[in-house]
């Protein structure tokens, strides 16, 4: 059987990459979630996507409320 890519993390993989991380990274990214309001999936690809590419979407655009 081959496997479904996705566009964007699952809720539920997101958790299996939680459970996996050291607790310091792991409770900096649901903090992190939590004070912009995002799911903690997207911040998990946002952090990877930074890491790879410094011109990718970072945490300093992701601040609801305090932009144009």
């Amino acid at each position: 059987m081959q496997a479904k890519l996705e566009e964007q993390l699952s809720d539920s993989d997101a958790e299996i990459i939680l459970e996996r991380l050291p607790e310091g990274i792991r409770t900096a990214l649901i903090a992190r979630a939590s004070e912009i309001d995002y799911p903690v999936a997207a911040v998990i690809e946002m952090a990877i996507a930074s890491f790879l590419d410094t011109e990718a979407l970072s945490f300093v655009d992701c601040q609801p409320g305090r932009g144009q």
